[in-house]
Order: C-alpha cells, then sequence, then structure tokens
C-alpha cells in the first residue's frame, strides 16, 4: 500500500478523465476519443483502487482474465441490433455489483458492530442501504428490460389488478427496513436479507407494466439508478473515485431519462412510480382507407426528381441491417442533387440514441443528423420523406386522435411532404399495438419487403441510371 496523497491525486486525475470523457461523447467526431479517455481514466482509478487495497492480486487477475475474455467476446459476437438488450444486462450488473458490495462489507464489519456500536457510520450505514435497495431494483429491473427487448418475455405491459398498491407497499416496506437497518445494524441480519429480497421483488414488480415501445426511458433511466447505486457503494467502501464516477452515471442518466420523457410526452413521475407505458382500453380511432403499394421502380422515378429528402429510420432498419444501404443511398441522392437530411425521433428504436449509434457505425456525417423539432420545421418543402421501419414515432394519431395512447407525444411529421415512401414487410402495427393512419394516407405509398433489400434495389436503380 502506498500514501494517501499519491491515491487521491491519482483519483483526481481519474475523475477529470471521466468528465473529460464523458464531454467529447456529446459529438460523433470526438465520441471514440471519449470513450478511450474515459476507458484510460477508469484504468487509472482501478490501479489506484488496488494499490490501496493490500488484496491478494492473484485473485484479481483471475478476475480480469475472465472479465477481459467475456467483455471481448461480447464485443465481437453482440450485432448493433442487440446493443439494447446488451445495455440492459451492463446496467443489470452494475447495480448487482453495488448490491453485492454492500452486503459484503456489512457481513464483513457486523461483529465488529455488535461490539463497538460506534464504529459504525452514518454515511457508511446509509451507503450500504441504498447501494442494496437501488443495486437490486436496478439488476432485477434491467434483467426484465432484457427480458422484453430479447422477446423472451411479453413485450406488452404486464397488469394485474392492485398493482401500483402493492408496489406501494413494497417500496415503503424496502424503506423502512434500510431506516431500522441505519438505526441498528447489529441486530438486522434478517431484515437486512429481506430488504435483499425486497429490492430485487421491487425491481421486477415496476418494470413488468412498461411496455416494450417505452423501453428507451427505461433504459436510461436505469442506467442512472446504476450509478447512484455505484455512488452509494463508494460511500460504503470510502472510495472517492467510485463517489464521483456513479454520480456523474447518475446525473446524466437522469438529465436523459428527463429528455426522453419529454420526447414521449410522459412525466418522470410516471416511470418513477410504475405503471409507465401500460396504455390500456381504447387503442384510438381504427385507421381506415387503402393503403398504395409502390415498387423500386416507381420509388426510384419520384426520388430521381426529388430535391430534398428526409430519411426517417426507425428499429426495422436495425433489424434489417440496412444502415450502410441507406448511406450509400444517401450518398447516391446527393450526387443526383437532392439534399438528404435523416430525422432522428429521440426514442426511435430500443435504446437512447439507437438511430445515432448506427447511423455513426455506417459513417453517415453527424451534420446529416437532425433532431425531431429540427426536420419538423422544414418538413413542408420536402419532396419525399422515407420512413424505415418506424412506426410509432411518425404516426399522426399521436397528434390527431385524442383517444389514442400515445395522444401528445412529439412525432416526425412525415405526413406533411409532398410524398411518403414507408419501408415495412407488412401493414402490422408498431411495438406499442398503434393502428397508423399514415399508411392510408393519399401521399403515402408502401414499399413492402425487407428493408435492406428495399434500399438496395433502390441503390440499384441509381447505379444503372
Amino acid at each position: 500500500m502506498i500514501g494517501d496523497t499519491p491515491i487521491n491525486a491519482g483519483y483526481l486525475v481519474a475523475s477529470a478523465l471521466f468528465i473529460i470523457g464523458l464531454k467529447m461523447l456529446s459529438r460523433q467526431q470526438t465520441a471514440r476519443r471519449g470513450n478511450m479517455v474515459s476507458a484510460v481514466g477508469m484504468l487509472l482509478a482501478v490501479i489506484m483502487a488496488l494499490l490501496n487495497s493490500g488484496l491478494d492480486y492473484r485473485y484479481i487477475i483471475i478476475g480480469l482474465l475472465i472479465g477481459a475474455v467475456v467483455g471481448a467476446v461480447a464485443a465481437l459476437r453482440v450485432a448493433l441490433t442487440s446493443m439494447p438488450e446488451m445495455v440492459a444486462l451492463f446496467n443489470g450488473f452494475g447495480g448487482l455489483a453495488s448490491l453485492l458490495v454492500g452486503w459484503a462489507e456489512y457481513e464483513k464489519t457486523r461483529s465488529l458492530w455488535a461490539d463497538e456500536p460506534a464504529s459504525a457510520g452514518l454515511m457508511m450505514l446509509i451507503g450500504t442501504a441504498l447501494a442494496v435497495l437501488i443495486g437490486g431494483v436496478t439488476f432485477s429491473g434491467s434483467l426484465v428490460a432484457w427480458g422484453k427487448l430479447s422477446q423472451k418475455l411479453p413485450g406488452r405491459p404486464i397488469l394485474f389488478p392492485g398493482q401500483q398498491v402493492l408496489n406501494l407497499l413494497i417500496a415503503l416496506c424496502a424503506l423502512g427496513l434500510a431506516v431500522a437497518f441505519i438505526v441498528d445494524p447489529a441486530g438486522m441480519h434478517v431484515p437486512f436479507l429481506v430488504l435483499v429480497g425486497l429490492s430485487l421483488l421491487l425491481g421486477v414488480l415496476i418494470t413488468i407494466p412498461i411496455g416494450g415501445a417505452d423501453m428507451p426511458v427505461v433504459i436510461s433511466l436505469l442506467n442512472s439508478y446504476s450509478g447512484l447505486a455505484g455512488c452509494a457503494a463508494g460511500f460504503v467502501i470510502s472510495n472517492t473515485v467510485l463517489i464521483v464516477s456513479g454520480s456523474l452515471v447518475g446525473a446524466s442518466g437522469i438529465i436523459l431519462t428527463t429528455i426522453m420523457c419529454k420526447a414521449m410526452n410522459r412525466s418522470l413521475s410516471n416511470v418513477l412510480f410504475g405503471g409507465f407505458g401500460a396504455t390500456g382500453g381504447s387503442k384510438g380511432t381504427a385507421a381506415e382507407g387503402e393503403a398504395k403499394a409502390i415498387d423500386t421502380e416507381g420509388a426510384y422515378y419520384v426520388l430521381e426528381a426529388a430535391n430534398s429528402v428526409v430519411i426517417v429510420p426507425g428499429y426495422g432498419m436495425a433489424v434489417a441491417q440496412a444502415q450502410h444501404a441507406v448511406r450509400e443511398l444517401a450518398q447516391l441522392l446527393e450526387g443526383n442533387g437532392a439534399q438528404v437530411s435523416f430525422g432522428i425521433h429521440p426514442v426511435a428504436g430500443r435504446m437512447p440514441g439507437h438511430m445515432n449509434v448506427l447511423l455513426a457505425e455506417a459513417n453517415v456525417p453527424y451534420e446529416q443528423l437532425q433532431e425531431m423539432d429540427d426536420v419538423n420545421a422544414q418538413m413542408d418543402n420536402c419532396d419525399v420523406a422515407i420512413v424505415i421501419g418506424a412506426n410509432d414515432v411518425v404516426n399522426p394519431a399521436a397528434r390527431d386522435d385524442a383517444t389514442s395512447p400515445i395522444y401528445g407525444m412529439p412525432i416526425v411529421e412525415v405526413d406533411r411532404a409532398r410524398a411518403v415512401f414507408v419501408l415495412k414487410r407488412s401493414m402490422a402495427s408498431g411495438f406499442a399495438g398503434i393502428p397508423n393512419p399514415l399508411f392510408f394516407n393519399e401521399n403515402t405509398r408502401m414499399l413492402f419487403g425487407d428493408a435492406k433489400a428495399s434500399i438496395e434495389a433502390l441503390v440499384a436503380e441509381f447505379k444503372e441510371a
């Protein structure tokens, strides 16, 4: 072990690298470097923690090797389409780590607290209770989110009578046990274990009522929870850099959650107190009319004459892995004299920034990615809007139908464009299960089939011409 001054200096540098890396992640041009800067900060933090721990490094090295192998395999084998599920698992395991830290420290020190009650510091006790409570909720809630995203669990909201009341009672019991533990930690071993169980149960119960279409907000919130749990664990083991990094993750997650809630026209209280995304009753006014199909040749002739094109990607683009074909089509349209932009809805896909990640991976210029409000401002002058696998985020019922469950949710208003091409496999509803009247508009044409195949066919038409 070395002195406190070098360790604290190392922690300070690591914290600064976290903040700089987080700032760099806000721009596509610097995001990769920002990720590396943050990774260097984490490596430095780990090294400082090990130098200050006095632990047997053999077990540390074994753990590092196992973690490195698991991480490398996951990075190489997990497709971008499965990234939301991977993020959910990462959030969950972060919460589990915080829970285990709090639990392990309690088991290690409770006999000491029984002999010397004054040795239990208040901040450590509060941190232990919060690490267990928030960590447990994060772990089990993230597993449910992973199950919904991977379709191993039903994506629809799972509801039962008295659900809100039960959630509230369990939350109050868990908080009561946490307070009792803080007051008398030595004599609360069994209640402490009950607190662990209740936190895990609460995570399940507050996540199952959430529909799959609302998962981006849930992923963001659980990410914040994992940061808060890590911050609490930092107080448990008196680790400064863990407190700082956990606070950064918790704060940024809450900010992002607020942005996502605004994009969904939801309140944060809906998320915090459960039942978020549970839509019951009316599905809105039934969409009526006859959908008009178009083939790739017909779509090509319209696009060839277009001066402005807005592309609106959705989860269907991720499933078809069509982002590279989309970039190529955009380049050909620009070469033909059209102005091309991408309209990105904040909750398109299954996690925050899902479409941005996919398009960045395909090297689409960041300047072409426009936020919803900016692209809506120019939609009346748009010749063609191409909707690729998006559904609920372009559904005009959110604007026009007061009986729709998504009424009031801001959308990308593609229906105002002169022509709309919707690329879908079928006429099926989106993840929210709500009919979309856009499909029957006079200016809408349906280009059925796999999104990647359809885009590649359009690319071929331009190249042949």
